[in-house]
């Protein structure tokens, strides 16, 4: 996620009178969207790696490649 995108965002929460004067906001906001994004994929990957059934082939794939998203 771009710092553009998280200002966007927080905005759109209604967060902006914090932004502007206090960008060490920006930095907490930066990690906290890690952190769900993070955790977002982890939810993904399990609800893949829950699917595993025999003709449904190349999901323990997908839950990998969910999970490295974020490693890149």
């Amino acid at each position: 996620m771009t710092k553009d995108e998280i200002i966007r965002m927080a905005r759109e929460a209604g967060l902006e009178i914090y932004l502007a004067p206090n960008w060490d906001l920006l930095e907490q906001l930066e990690r906290f969207a890690a952190l769900i994004a993070a955790h977002e994929r982890e939810e993904c990957a399990k609800f893949c790696d829950e699917l595993e059934l025999p003709n449904l082939r190349g999901i323990k794939v997908c839950a990998t490649a969910i999970r490295l998203v974020g490693d890149r």
